[in-house]
């Protein structure tokens, strides 16, 4: 494999990968994919303990994956490249691609 691909590889996964390795993160992303939000707003939606969304958003920050913009005393959430969740749909669809073939051979056994 070429090295300058390896590479890439390797920081994908770091920087990318690793960031959407947690349900919770994916779901962040998703709501965040609706337009900018609090923290206390996200808190609300997935019903976590502030402690954890603030957690899973610092992730997603470091990685580059969510902005901040300060407004006054709040400080507002959004993503910071409406491809990821592109990416993650089309992920989303191999996954529901595979079930659906696993499926249909259990009922071609069963049959």
């Amino acid at each position: 494999m070429e090295q300058g691909l390896k590479q890439e590889l390797e920081t994908l996964h770091e920087q990318i990968c690793a960031a959407l390795a947690d349900t919770n993160r994916l779901q962040l992303l998703y709501l965040l994919a609706q337009g900018p939000l609090r923290v206390t707003e996200l808190t609300t939606e997935l019903a976590l303990p502030q402690s954890t969304v603030s957690r899973h958003l610092r992730v997603l920050r470091e990685r580059g994956l969510v902005e901040t913009d300060r407004q006054g005393p709040s400080v507002y959430y959004s993503l910071a490249d409406k491809r990821v969740i592109e990416a993650i749909d089309l992920l989303r669809g191999i996954l529901h691609d595979r079930v659906m073939r696993q499926a249909r051979a259990v009922q071609e056994l069963d049959g």
